[in-house]
């Protein structure tokens, strides 16, 4: 009985909680949404992975991610719980333009969106800014280091992105969970700075 007890402590939100904030995690295709929200969650993720099949082979362009094989259909979810009065719920949003039509409801109630990029395929992070611009949106950019090697430097990637001056720029590596507490204070920080 104790064993559930703790078990149902850890799934559901405590009594304590008066506010709840909605972040949204988004990004193209196969740059680590389901990767980072899985790092940062207290519980286990709500994943809807699903195998991908041949019928996607001319649709989800597996240059980027040649060992890609799920993709989220639907959204990820995450909980993190920042006091005994806070908890942010983290959706991440599918990153092919299918399921974009989701993105209006997933985007109703979010005070932002950290934006996860792949250096090597910043052309793919285009219609996501647009979009998350569509919806008004505040975002942070969180460059996802895959690649050390890779790596460019901040004033490359917010050139590239044509970002405005005041639109933070974090490196991250969306495995690592000290990595990604990083870039969603520095997004929590621009959204904080933007309402004051």
């Amino acid at each position: 009985m104790d064993s559930n007890r703790s078990t149902a402590e850890t799934i559901y939100v405590s009594d304590a909680v008066t506010t709840t904030a909605k972040i949204l995690v988004v990004g193209h295709f196969a740059v680590g949404k389901t990767t980072y929200i899985g790092s940062l969650s207290e519980i286990a993720p709500l994943r809807t992975e699903e195998k991908m099949t041949q019928a996607s082979a001319h649709v989800d362009d597996l240059k980027g991610a040649p060992d890609k094989v799920t993709t989220t259909v639907a959204l990820d979810f995450g909980r993190l719980t920042l006091s005994d009065e806070l908890v942010l719920y983290l959706f991440g949003t599918p990153g092919q333009q299918r399921f974009m039509q989701l993105w209006e409801d997933m985007a109703r109630g979010a005070l932002g969106a950290l934006l996860l990029v792949d250096p090597s395929r910043l052309a793919e992070t285009f219609p996501v800014i647009d979009l998350v611009e569509k919806y008004g949106l505040e975002y942070a950019i969180a460059v996802n280091s895959f690649d050390e090697k890779a790596e460019f430097d901040e004033d490359e990637i917010r050139e590239a992105l044509d970002l405005l001056p005041d639109t933070p720029v974090i490196y991250c590596d969306a495995r690592d969970q000290k990595s990604s507490a990083r870039a969603l204070i520095a997004l929590v920080q621009h959204l904080l700075t933007r309402a004051a």
